[in-house]
């Protein structure tokens, strides 16, 4: 049949169209196959076409303007099928698709395969040439060993022979010597049986003349000296054994593969994992593509996944926590002969009106060494100075007690004397105790300087009389804490009292290694505008030098620049140097601990762990320093704990009764301990002492200022304030017995019914509800009631009447509302609104 006739040809009739599908086969062969595809036939309908007519035709009607369709058939059912058929398609590509990648997948597997096949049949040859080789050796070496006895025999018969006739058969002339006649076996001759050996060549050389190349050369026939008439070069001996030769001594072979513990933390980058396990990133991202993870070398992969990597490259995993990045800091321990003697650092404490200020500015003019005068910057907050006798001392102008506390808090011991100013017509202040607790914490040694000792009320017995009740007993009350009688105007008992903390810092023995990594604490930090973060940094071990990259704090970064105490740039930093530091990605906190250590990646690594520690106490719940929670520490231990607080009282009777009566609180397991009290508001350093020891505030007819507030909100530190003494009696009473806890009750005030859910942008999805009883309120808590069974808690993020936000509505009433990031409200769903109250339990 022809195609004149009007019809396709076989195959190709019917809506088919002729195509082409690759097959692939084993080893790689692909062949491409003619098939029939058969043509899926869409009717697409346009308006105004007639609703009846033959389904078949596709052509367009002669007055309709458009194809027709089925009978009885609906634009929206025509809409949905040519819906149904497009998504079909779809369907048909992405199967499509995935059978193609699916493919070629296993198009990688067989190459992959038939290499590793391919690269034992190569180590299969090589081990199989190395033994032959070795055999033949030891096949030479016994030759070698039979003819020099052959040798050895032939010389003793030379006598002999040269008495009798020898056969002569060598080519050109040459005599051959023949065995021994007469007496003993005859013995063999070198050249009979090279003779023999070249006779039996020549006959297979004459027989196999014209099949020599005939045949496949085999492996066996081509190491064989003479199968097949293939004889092996000396080129080709010499190279074999030297190859044989350096794999006896060990040279030349593939070094077996050594397992590693790989230390592995939470998460790690891919090129990290790599060189952890000595192997190729490529190898480790190629595993990792075919455990279905397209991840790029620098991409971080969890700890689970790569466990599963070190395992499959035969390595071993050893889980590590984020805390240990911080070992490499403690690596240094200090030898006894490198330790040099440094000096003392010195703060100077006490009452804001007592003359801190004025005696530091005098030991600064009368104890700089000429040269050095008017060229301290006040700025630094710290200094050195030079005695008469030549000891250096250096001295931390610190603001208040605040930066001391955090130093202490922060574990940064810094100081090592504290020098109390008391005065001496005021005596001691409330704020003289508050520095003299301070130092009692911190654990150093005090020296009390008594000024203003020039004025007419001056009376020192008196001062070291009221130190006796805060369990300080002075030398000349015969104590063991030196005290001098100093005036800052006059400039009396300056050199006493330097001469009195050079002696405190002899018998210390102040010692440190200024050869190793430098370490450090923060005194003070600031952004500057032309500089950058800038921190005033008191070295306390090894030597701090420019170009260190360093950690300090959440902050790390490189010293790009070291100014001392009198605003001059130097190199290096030795122990008990105060020096400003320029080169912070950021600005570190007062009392931070400065570290050197090797590479940026460690500080980096350091520095971002540190803040997400910060970032997860700051976030975790009931991270503050509670009563309850101290109490239940105390119990664990199972021994006499002690509960820590600290009272402020607004006059003084209140805070001793106060005091006194928490002093008889308690019983064997626990008693309470007052680390300090006194009169007035609850300050910043208060919260920083808190901190430091771990206790509370109790606060009682007196509120903490503005900065107190940030800062215990910040570091986390409870604050409970009171009216009424018998109240905080109670609470300690029920937090010291572990029953204190606060009972939460609630109250249903209303329940709502949603008759439809509405869509609003900018809002979200809002119920349009009935209040079916009780009231709804904006403040109250509610619950989304699904078939009685409750489905979400939290609160509303809307509340509107009509088209205006209301704080209530009663019952009866329609409303409007939305919740607070959830959206899965449905209609006939029921709301229930409640309110939480709290309520103080205390033991009878």
């Amino acid at each position: 049949m022809s195609d004149t006739d009007g019809k396709k040809p076989l195959g190709l009739r019917g809506g088919s169209t002729p195509g082409q599908v690759k097959q692939s086969f084993s080893h790689g062969r692909t062949k491409a196959v003619v098939v029939e595809t058969k043509r899926k036939r869409v009717v697409v309908p346009k308006p105004g076409s007639a609703a009846s007519g033959d389904a078949s035709s596709s052509k367009p009607a002669s007055g309709g303007g458009g194809n027709r369709r089925p009978a009885g058939i609906s634009d929206a059912e025509m809409e949905r099928r040519l819906a149904a058929v497009r998504a079909a398609k779809a369907r048909e590509s992405e199967e499509a698709a995935q059978r193609a990648a699916e493919e070629k997948q296993r198009e990688e597997d067989r190459e992959r395969r038939r290499q590793e096949a391919e690269q034992r049949e190569r180590e299969e040859r090589e081990r199989e040439e190395a033994r032959k080789a070795k055999e033949e050796e030891e096949a030479r070496k016994v030759a070698e060993a039979e003819q020099a006895k052959a040798d050895a025999a032939a010389a003793k018969a030379a006598p002999a022979a040269a008495e009798k006739p020898a056969d002569r058969a060598a080519p050109g002339g040459a005599a051959d010597r023949g065995p021994v006649r007469g007496g003993g076996a005859p013995t063999p001759r070198k050249t009979d049986r090279e003779r023999d050996d070249r006779d039996q060549r020549g006959k297979k050389g004459a027989g196999d003349a014209g099949g020599r190349r005939a045949g496949k050369l085999t492996l066996n026939a081509a190491l064989s000296g003479n199968e097949g008439g293939r004889q092996r070069s000396l080129a080709a001996m010499k190279r074999k054994q030297e190859k044989a030769r350096a794999k006896a001594m060990g040279q030349g072979q593939r070094a077996e593969k050594q397992a590693r513990d790989v230390q592995l933390p939470e998460t790690i980058v891919v090129q990290e994992l790599a060189n952890r396990m000595a192997e190729r990133a490529a190898d480790v991202v190629k595993s990792l593509m075919k455990m279905g993870m397209m991840v790029a070398m620098n991409q971080p992969i969890d700890a689970d996944t790569a466990e599963l990597v070190i395992e499959e490259f035969g390595h071993r995993a050893v889980r590590v926590s984020d805390a240990d990045v911080e070992q490499v800091i403690d690596t240094v321990e200090d030898k006894d002969e490198d330790l040099v003697s440094r000096p003392p650092i010195i703060t100077i404490m006490g009452h804001v009106d007592h003359g801190k200020t004025s005696l530091l500015d005098a030991i600064r003019q009368t104890n700089v060494v000429s040269g050095e005068a008017g060229g301290i910057t006040q700025h630094i907050g710290a200094y050195q100075v030079t005695t008469e006798s030549g000891a250096v001392l250096s001295f931390l102008d610190t603001p208040g007690h605040a930066a001391f506390t955090s130093m202490r808090a922060r574990g940064a011991q810094v100081t090592d004397v504290v020098v109390l100013v008391v005065a001496a017509d005021d005596s001691v202040m409330p704020q003289t105790i508050e520095a003299l607790n301070h130092a009692k914490a911190a654990g150093v040694p005090m020296i009390v300087a008594i000024n203003k000792i020039d004025r007419p009320a001056a009376d020192a017995n008196r001062v070291r009389t009221e130190l006796l009740q805060h369990e300080v007993v002075v030398e000349k009350m015969g104590g063991d804490v030196q005290d001098v009688e100093v005036s800052a105007i006059t400039g009396q008992g300056l050199d006493s009292l330097l001469e009195a903390i050079a002696l405190q810092a002899e018998i210390l023995e102040l010692k440190a290694n200024p050869a190793r990594a430098a370490q450090g604490a923060v005194i003070e930090a600031k952004l500057d505008v032309g500089r950058g973060p800038v921190a005033t940094v008191l070295v306390q071990n090894g030597t701090l030098k420019r170009g260190d990259i360093f950690v300090v704090g959440e902050q790390w970064g490189k010293v790009r620049a070291l100014i001392n105490d009198k605003g001059e740039r130097v190199d290096e930093a030795g122990p008990s140097v105060p020096v400003e530091v320029l080169g912070l990605n950021g600005t570190p906190e007062a009392g931070d601990v400065l570290n050197v250590v090797e590479t940026e990646a460690q500080a980096r690594e350091i520095a971002e762990y540190r803040e997400e520690a910060a970032k997860d106490k700051r976030a975790a719940a009931g991270a503050a320093t509670t009563l309850e929670q101290m109490m239940a520490k105390a119990k664990a231990d199972q021994d006499v704990a002690e509960l820590p607080v600290l009272v402020k009282a607004d006059v003084q009777g209140s805070a001793e009764a106060i005091v006194q009566a928490l002093e008889k609180v308690g019983n064997d397991e626990v008693r309470v301990r007052v680390l300090h009290y006194g009169v007035g508001a609850v300050t910043d350093s208060d919260v920083g002492l808190s901190e430091a020891s771990g206790a509370p505030i109790i606060a009682f007819n007196v509120r903490a200022n503005a900065m107190a507030r940030n800062s215990a909100q910040q570091k986390g530190v409870e604050i409970r304030y009171y009216s009424i003494i018998y109240d905080l009696i109670d609470d300690i009473k029920a937090a010291a017995s572990g029953l204190l806890k606060d009972e939460v009750r609630e109250n249903f005030i209303g329940y709502a019914e949603i008759r439809e859910v509405f869509k609003v942008s900018g809002v979200g999805k809002v119920a349009g509800c009935l209040v079916t009883e009780g009231v709804a309120r904006r403040s109250a808590g509610v619950r989304l009631l699904r078939d009685n069974v409750v489905i979400h808690e939290g609160t509303l993020k809307t509340l509107k009447r009509f088209k205006d936000e209301v704080k209530d509505v009663q019952s009866g009433q329609e409303c409007g509302m939305a919740f607070e990031n959830y959206e899965d409200i449905r209609q006939g769903d029921v709301i229930e609104i409640f309110e939480r109250t709290t309520v103080e339990r205390t033991l009878d």
